[in-house]
């Protein structure tokens, strides 16, 4: 059973590279938060990060929207009792979600780098219920099979990015690209070129 542990986060997210990485968690952060208030027309006031980790994401959202109500969630016991007050962390996984009591509509909803270690029942009941939390956009990635990538495999889920488009799309998840994605039920807001779909263009 995989721990998320505090020697889980050293290795991962400190040392050498952490630099690196917090550069670039902030600018998906900002492109994130700029696709949310995109779609929305407004500025960005809630976000929910479900498996969030020890936080990374509010510091450079808040950076943006200093005002911004941010809503942890991570299955580590240690992330909780270390910065769950904080940083407003609570205790969950993706599969549980949906029965924490969130009651809120989010602006902005981060899934990072979790959806890949999942299996498929676990992920198809967490997306329904991010889906429902949604009230903007949903910032939703994964490495694929198609992908060269380094970093943690271990419980890696190996998926095919058509594997993955059907998956969102059962979920009712329309793409507005660069990771982002809406529920099918805000797809009026996006233009016919925002929506990630693409048709084969005829012989001139």
């Amino acid at each position: 059973m995989k721990k998320y542990d505090e020697a889980y986060f050293k290795r991962w997210y400190a040392g050498r590279g952490s630099a690196r990485h917090d550069a670039l968690i902030a600018r998906r952060a900002r492109l994130a938060l700029a696709a949310a208030e995109y779609v929305l027309d407004r500025e960005v006031r809630s976000v929910l990060d479900v498996g969030c980790g020890e936080g990374r994401w509010r510091a450079p959202l808040r950076r943006v929207r200093p005002r911004l109500a941010y809503q942890g969630v991570d299955p580590s016991e240690f992330v909780v009792r270390r910065f769950g007050r904080r940083r407003n962390i609570v205790l969950g996984t993706l599969g549980t979600v949906g029965r924490l009591g969130l009651k809120r509509s989010y602006d902005l909803v981060v899934c990072s780098d979790v959806l890949q270690y999942r299996p498929k029942s676990e992920v198809q009941r967490g997306l329904a219920a991010l889906r429902r939390l949604a009230g903007g956009v949903l910032w939703l990635d994964a490495f694929t099979t198609e992908d060269d990538w380094v970093g943690d495999r271990e419980g890696w889920q190996g998926r095919s990015g058509r594997a993955w488009h059907r998956i969102f799309a059962e979920a009712g998840l329309v793409s507005c690209g660069l990771n982002c994605w809406v529920p099918r039920r805000l797809e009026y807001r996006l233009s016919a070129l925002d929506r990630g779909r693409s048709s084969r263009p005829r012989d001139p």
